[in-house]
């Protein structure tokens, strides 16, 4: 029997949609036993096989010196050639998780000056581990085998503001309040700028939302995966990092 048939190919995996294929029932260990059951075989790319070029500090250094170059107005537009599309066609190797905040103002392949491929993003207002966002990270570390998470905050966040005003918001749009609110909290008694306390301070929670996650958490411990956290100033275009 095809070894291939006993794992879920990627193509169909985002057919079903991320909360779809989770919801199949699949543990984390049996996941995880298929990556390297497939590694073990010897599959070719754009299997479950997918390997890490670079390390957690190598990807985070990537990154780092990517901003540098935006910050100093001395992109290199990386991966970003017709030759670089065809390449990624088939298979993607992305070498950093982001989970960024949806804004307009914060573009991470720009901020980070990267190309096609390199980043796979994961945005939503407030970045907040959501469970369909987690389970998007879930499938670009264990699936694609990413090594590095980025929780990405920045500077005057309105979905932070909103949460540090209390505000009541209609339809859904106040869901990511709800969701901020426990940051807001840890923090409302400090000194400083409420919002951008709280900003610093989501970071920081939704990072421990996502290692709640067994299957993120198994990797960390394996040594294959480091989750960071990062603040973007609007006003420089430059990223702190957040411990």
């Amino acid at each position: 029997m095809n070894l291939m048939k006993h794992f879920i190919d990627r193509r169909d995996f985002l057919k079903l949609g991320v909360t779809g294929a989770f919801g199949m029932m699949v543990t984390a260990a049996d996941l995880l036993w298929q990556v390297e059951q497939a590694k073990a075989a010897g599959l070719p790319n754009g299997s479950l096989a997918i390997p890490q070029s670079l390390s957690a500090d190598a990807a985070l250094q990537k990154l780092i010196e990517g901003n540098q170059r935006f910050v100093q107005h001395k992109p290199q537009y990386p991966d970003q050639s017709a030759a670089r599309l065809q390449e990624v066609a088939q298979a993607q190797h992305p070498f950093a998780t982001i989970l960024s905040c949806a804004d307009s103002r914060v573009p991470a392949e720009i901020l980070f000056d990267q190309g096609i491929g390199d980043i796979f993003d994961v945005r939503v207002a407030g970045n907040i581990a959501t469970p369909e966002t987690l389970g998007s990270i879930e499938y670009a570390v264990v699936l694609l085998g990413t090594p590095l998470v980025m929780v990405l905050g920045h500077e005057r966040c309105g979905a932070v503001t909103a949460a540090v005003q209390n505000e009541s918001l209609l339809g859904e749009i106040g869901s990511f309040v709800k969701a901020i609110k426990p940051a807001v909290k840890r923090v409302k008694d400090r000194p400083g700028d409420a919002v951008d306390n709280a900003v610093v301070a989501n970071v920081q929670y939704q990072i421990e939302r996502l290692k709640r996650s067994k299957l993120l958490t198994e990797q960390i411990e394996a040594g294959k995966l480091k989750i960071v956290g990062g603040r973007y100033d609007l006003d420089t275009g430059s990223v702190t990092m957040i411990t």
